[in-house]
Order: structure tokens, then sequence, then C-alpha cells
């Protein structure tokens, strides 16, 4: 009997990266990575700022890719590491580069994870089997925090994750403020659709658990869902993953979520 072939890929490939890195310039910036971006056909959003730069981007696989390792080609962006999805069309209608005070709004402006040691991450695999044994590898309880807007919470979370249920990320500090407590003694992992926003979440959570003493260990998970569903799959984790394009939604598999695609 002939073995199983692997269908291939869905023709379009998807990309979403984002990495906090000094930026000077970033309108001239912004004027290179449209101008590259259009002559490929490219269609999605690209954000820059002093602190880094966030993108989600589609088009045919080899004019993505081009893209991405021009880019690459500026030692700024040595690091970039793009989770990569595939869908039958390209689920942007159009190509936005802008240039923005911050590449994910928290009006915390002390939180530059540009400037500071990056909050420690914690791999795909190591969350599945503290999950799994319950605790972390000192024995200390795990709790997942999600960073995200209570909508998307909705469409999928890990079980029984913390959820402050904000409706938009620069709330975050506050609801650390209001629920600090709820963290003492725990093991806090904190987490999101790609890792821009439990990046700066979890310095938050550090910086916050210094100041009042708290017995918190902050954690962010590294590449957030989209990274855990590609290394690990659903294994603690209910539903789909929300993402910000006409897709609406990305099972396990990384694939649209049929009864979240948008006609």
């Amino acid at each position: 009997m002939n073995a199983e072939v692997s269908p291939d890929p869905l023709p379009i490939l998807n990309i979403s990266c984002y990495l906090f890195v000094a930026i000077d310039a970033p309108e001239v910036l912004r004027d290179t990575l449209h101008e590259r971006a259009l002559a490929l056909g490219l269609k999605g959003t690209v954000l820059i700022a002093e602190e880094g730069i966030n993108l989600f981007l589609a088009g045919e696989p080899a004019a993505v890719r081009a893209w991405v390792d021009a880019l690459r080609g500026d030692g700024r962006f040595e690091a970039l590491a793009p989770k990569e999805s595939w869908s039958d069309a390209v689920p942007f209608r159009k190509l936005l580069v802008k240039v923005k005070p911050e590449i994910i709004r928290m009006n915390h402006p002390t939180i530059r994870p540009d400037r500071a040691p990056r909050a420690p991450s914690l791999p795909a695999a190591t969350l599945r089997r503290w999950l799994d044994q319950g605790h972390d590898d000192e024995g200390r309880p795990v709790v997942t925090l999600d960073t995200r807007n209570a909508f998307e919470v909705d469409v999928g979370a890990f079980d029984g994750a913390i959820d402050w249920r904000i409706s938009k990320f620069s709330e975050f500090p506050q609801a650390v403020q209001a629920h600090r407590d709820e963290l003492a003694g725990k093991t806090v992992v904190s987490y999101c659709t790609g890792g821009i926003r439990c990046e700066k979440a979890a310095l938050y959570l550090a910086e916050d658990a210094d100041r009042h003493g708290l017995d918190a260990r902050v954690y962010q998970l590294d590449g957030g869902i989209l990274k855990y569903f590609e290394e690990v799959g659903e294994a603690h984790y209910h539903g789909t993953c929300f993402v910000f394009d006409e897709r609406r939604a990305v099972d396990p598999q990384l694939a649209p979520s049929p009864e979240s695609v948008v006609e």
C-alpha cells in the first residue's frame, strides 16, 4: 500500500511577525517597505514605530518570502521569525504601511522592550508539560493569563485561563492594579495571539510584582497561541484563535476556521 502523501499547502501564504528593535527613522523605513510590498503584490498591514515593527502580510509564497528576506538584509531585522499559515485567498483587501507611536499601544512609556532585556519566554512544549503536570518544575502552581481583548478570548483560550475582560490592550495596566493579588505565589504565563502583547504584558507584570513585593514569577509564551498551535497543537486549549483579517479565526492546524470565515 502506498504511503499517504500530505496535500500541498493552500496557495496563499500568510505571515505574522513582530520585533521590538530601535528604529530611528520610521518614516524612511515605511516608504521603503511599502514600495517593496506593492511591487510584490502583497496585501496586509505593517506597523512601524521607534520601538519596532509589527506586520501581517499575505500573497504568493515566493513574493512574501522575498519581502521578508529583503527586510532581514537590514541588520536590525535579522531576528525576524514569521509565523506562517495558509489560505485559499488573500484575507486582506489592501496594503497599509503606517508609522505609529507604538506597534502595540499600551500607553505606558516606561515599558519599552527595545530598550530592556526581554522578559523570560517559555517554549510551547514547556507550557504544555507544565499544564500536563499541573505545576512548574519547582512545584509552583501555573496560571495562564490572557492579555487579549474579551471578544478574542471568547473565540478560544487556554483552559482555565485568567481573563480580565479588557476591551483594549491599553486597559491591561489598570487590570493588573485591580487583580494583582490573584497572581501571588504563582508562576504566571502571559499569552496572546502572536507574542507582541504578552511580551509587553510580561515586562509590566514583572515590574509591578517587583514594585509591590509580589511573589509571582512571570513568563511570556514564546510566539503566542499561533506558535503553540504550530509546535504543540490544541493541548489544553479550547476553541480557535481570533486573527485580525478576513479569516477571522484559525484552528489548531492553522487553517481558517470554517465557522468564522467572512464571506
